[in-house]
């Protein structure tokens, strides 16, 4: 039998149950454990270990309801839509992610998993919970929405001091990279052993990618992934920033998604490339003729009018609004152009059955999930409400107002705010979420910074 890092075809859609030949699959790989995960609010995997025999007998598996919502601190909530009693939540793997886990060192298998209220609905906490919600509306109307991230991160070297700046790594001839090198193919080909693992790991885990470039900051890499299904899609970008960093930390560096993670540097975006497809898969922002269809523009308006609202899924953190800055192909608005790259919301140019939107305001640090599902949710208003968007900028986008939220604070009140998206993304969540958040930027609130210390310890 060949040996394979995903099961069988036929193992990923099962009716019911843990697919037989999943046994076969778990025992010509020795899988020992599997690590059954799932994305929490800031797209960060957390989950359990579990023994390969259990995971093969059905063995249920439960966690805490509050640790999807757990904040990049540690810390939870006590906000009253948590509940007082953090009752469990089911953990319900889904078959189609089953692969090997290829930072292991003994053989084990990872899966993404859905979080699951004991009742047997979905946790409305989870961000894949959210992510399906929005789905589900796309659904009702026919419509299934077609998905496809650019993700950009750094590579660093091994960093122990939070305190100290990140540095790049040696290279082949000694020296840390400098200056700027975009779509260089010499510097792409630094730092290879990482490379190879890392491209071994993507195919390991299923992770289609397209392009990998040398992007505009130093040791700052961008890897397309290929277009589909939005849920699909999302796991693979979770799978690939976990992927990432644990295979970098076994060649002595540091895989970065941080929005803004050196000060002189350019930012680390999330782009996400938005197109619908009707149930006979043609795209519907396109018309036979190859015009844009009625459907594109109102889709477009949508996140114009919504995005603002929804600006703390694509920035989540503090450190996410430094990226926007003029100047650096980071937008500042919501404005949208034709192939236009100074503004939020760009239009390639394409073949017609390519038709898309970029969104490119999201954050390499936001959580694929909630990235996408705020998109969809705002794009889709458009198209119900039959919205229209303002005229195409052809010129400097940076030459508009900055319209976007300007700080997480600022972001909070606006989602907190947002009837629509409590609305689309459902109350508690949208609750629950603020709470989070406002709990890591109050944490964040009493720190004392190194620009503090060095201008005013010595003038004030």
């Amino acid at each position: 039998m060949p040996t394979t890092a995903h099961p069988p075809a036929d193992l990923a859609t099962p009716t019911t149950g843990v697919p037989k030949r999943l046994n076969a699959w778990f025992a010509q790989h020795s899988v020992r454990d599997i690590e059954c995960i799932f994305p929490d609010i800031s797209g960060y995997p957390r989950g359990k270990l579990m023994p390969a025999a259990s995971f093969l007998a059905g063995t249920e598996l439960r966690v805490c309801q509050a640790i999807p919502m757990q904040a990049v601190t540690g810390d939870y909530s006590y906000h009253p839509v948590f509940p007082d009693a953090d009752p469990d939540v089911r953990l319900l793997p889904d078959y189609a992610t089953v692969a090997l886990a290829p930072w292991a060192s003994v053989p084990r298998a990872v899966a993404v998993h859905d979080c699951l209220e004991l009742d047997g609905t979905p946790c409305q906490f989870a961000p894949r919970s959210v992510l399906k919600k929005v789905l589900a509306s796309y659904a009702a109307m026919g419509l299934t929405p077609v998905v496809a991230p650019e993700i950009e991160f750094y590579l660093t070297a091994a960093q122990a001091d939070p305190s100290q700046p990140l540095q790049a790594p040696a290279l082949r001839h000694g020296r840390a990279e400098v200056g700027q090198s975009a779509f260089s193919l010499n510097l792409q080909n630094e730092l290879a052993p990482f490379w190879n693992e890392f491209r071994d790991a993507c195919q390991t885990l299923g992770i289609r990618t397209d392009t990998w470039i040398h992007e505009v900051g130093t040791t700052q890499f961008e890897i397309n992934l290929l277009h589909g299904e939005a849920v699909a899609v999302a796991d693979q970008a979770f799978l690939f920033k976990y992927a990432a960093r644990e295979i970098a930390l076994k060649h002595g560096l540091n895989a970065v998604f941080l929005a803004k993670p050196m000060a002189q540097s350019a930012g680390s975006s999330m782009h996400l490339h938005i197109s619908l497809v009707d149930a006979q898969g043609q795209n519907v922002f396109s018309l036979p003729d190859g015009r844009e269809s009625p459907q594109f523009m109102p889709f477009v308006a949508g996140l114009q009018t919504f995005g603002p609202e929804l600006m703390l899924m694509f920035a989540p953190n503090v450190n996410s609004y430094r990226r926007y800055v003029a100047g650096s192909q980071a937008p500042t608005h919501m404005q949208w152009g034709y192939d236009n790259r100074t503004t939020g919301l760009r239009v390639p140019t394409s073949a017609p059955a390519a038709r898309r939107v970029e969104n490119r305001v999201a954050g390499a640090d936001a959580n694929p999930y909630l990235a996408m599902a705020a998109s969809l949710a705002a794009g889709l208003k458009g198209l119900q409400a039959h919205l229209s968007a303002t005229e195409p900028l052809s010129g400097n986008g940076y030459e508009q107002a900055h319209s976007l939220p300007r700080s997480m604070a600022e972001a909070i009140q606006k989602l907190e705010q947002s009837s629509f998206a409590r609305q689309v993304l459902g109350d508690d969540f949208v609750t629950g979420y603020c709470a989070v958040k406002a709990l890591e930027l109050a944490h964040f609130e009493r720190e004392v910074s190194a620009w503090e210390r060095r201008y005013l310890l010595p003038q004030v």
